[in-house]
C-alpha cells in the first residue's frame, strides 16, 4: 500500500494482532528497526509519514505507548492527534461504528488503546483506514515487536532462544506467544490456574511453532519455566480495569515473582524484561529490575522504534 493509497481510502492494512503478520512481515519489521532506530536517535528528517495524520484513540492512561506513538509520528514526518475517549461522543453512547466512520474520513491511521478488542475490530471494519492495536484486553502486538527487537539486540539472535513468561496470561503474554513462536523462539508461560493464555491464541502459537521448529508450553510452576531460560519476562498482576480483583489476584500470583532466586534458575547470561509499569516487590523485585541482567530500560526505549515501524508497516 502506498502512502497515497492510505489517503485515498483503499483497503486498509491494519495491525490488530501479531497473527496479522507473516514470519516474513515480522522479520522485515525487525530488520527495518535496525535502520529506523539510529535515524530517529540522530533526529534525521524522515518522510515515511509525510502528510499522514495519525489519530490516537485512548480509553486507558498511558506513558510509553502514547508518547512513543506521538514522537514516532512526528519523527516520521506525520501529525499526531490525541483523542481521549472521555472527550468523544462514545462516552455519551455513540456507537463505535459511527465514530469509526467519521474518524476514518478525517484521519489516515488510527491507533487504539482500548479495553475491549472488539472496539478495535469495529474501528477496522468501519473506518476504512489502517487501525493499530496500541493495547487491548486480548493483545499488545506493538509491545512485542519492540520486545523481540530488544532480545535480538541483546542476545544476537532469536531462533532457538527460550523465553519464559511468568505471571498473568494476559494481552502481553498472548502476543509474546504468537510473536516468539513466529520467529522460532521457544516460549513457556507459567501462569496460575484461571489466568492462562487465551485458548485460541495458544492454538495459533502452537501452529506457528510447528512451522518454525520451536516449542510452546504453558505450565503452572514458575520455577519450571525459569530453568535454563534465556529471557525472563513478567508483567503486572493487576492490569487497568481489574482493580476490583486485586485481592484475589494477589493470592493467586504469590510465588510468581521474578527475584534473585528465580534468576539463578535461568541461564547465566539470561536477560530480564518487563513491559512496565512495574510494581516493585510484587511481580519483580527492585534488585532484579535494577540489576545488571535487566534490559527493561532498553526495552522501554525501543517502544519508540517499535511504534515507528508499526506505523511504517500499515502505511507502507
Amino acid at each position: 500500500m502506498s502512502r497515497t493509497s492510505v489517503k485515498a481510502g483503499k483497503k486498509a492494512r491494519s495491525l490488530l494482532s501479531v497473527s496479522d503478520l507473516s514470519a516474513q512481515d515480522l522479520a522485515g519489521m525487525l530488520d527495518r528497526m535496525k535502520s529506523l532506530k539510529p535515524a530517529i536517535k540522530r533526529r534525521d528528517t524522515l518522510s515515511d509519514l509525510r502528510g499522514i495524520v495519525v489519530g490516537m484513540l485512548f480509553e486507558k492512561p498511558s506513558t510509553r505507548t502514547r508518547t512513543s506513538f506521538e514522537v514516532a509520528t512526528v519523527r516520521l514526518g506525520g501529525f499526531p492527534v490525541y483523542l481521549a475517549s472521555e472527550e468523544l461522543q462514545t462516552s455519551r453512547g455513540e456507537p463505535i461504528k459511527d465514530t469509526a466512520r467519521i474518524l476514518g474520513s478525517y484521519l489516515d491511521v488510527i491507533v487504539g488503546r482500548v479495553y475491549s478488542h472488539e472496539t478495535l475490530t469495529a474501528m477496522a471494519a468501519f473506518s476504512g483506514v489502517p487501525v493499530l492495536n496500541g493495547l487491548s484486553d486480548l493483545e499488545h502486538p506493538t509491545q512485542v515487536i519492540s520486545d523481540l527487537f530488544t532480545i535480538s539486540e541483546t542476545k544476537g539472535r532469536l531462533k532457538g532462544m527460550t523465553l519464559a513468561f511468568i505471571g498473568d496470561g494476559d494481552n502481553v503474554c498472548n502476543s509474546l506467544l504468537l510473536g516468539a513462536s513466529l520467529v522460532g523462539m521457544n516460549v513457556v508461560a507459567a501462569c496460575p490456574s484461571g489466568y492462562t493464555p487465551n485458548p485460541d491464541v495458544l492454538r495459533r502459537a502452537e501452529e506457528n511453532a510447528k512451522r518454525s521448529g520451536s516449542t510452546v508450553r504453558v505450565v503452572d510452576d514458575p520455577k519450571e519455566a525459569a530453568v535454563d531460560s534465556d529471557v525472563l519476562y513478567t508483567d503486572v498482576w493487576v492490569s487497568m480495569g481489574e482493580e476490583k480483583e486485586a485481592s484475589r489476584r494477589m493470592r493467586a500470583f504469590r510465588g510468581f515473582q521474578i527475584n534473585s532466586e528465580m534468576l539463578k534458575l535461568a541461564s547465566k547470561d539470561a536477560v530480564v524484561m518487563h513491559c512496565l509499569p512495574a510494581h516493585r516487590g510484587l511481580e519483580i523485585t527492585d534488585d532484579v529490575i535494577e540489576g545488571k541482567q535487566s534490559v527493561v530500560w532498553r526495552q522501554a526505549e525501543n517502544k519508540l522504534y517499535g511504534a515507528a515501524v508499526a506505523l511504517d508497516f500499515v502505511t507502507g
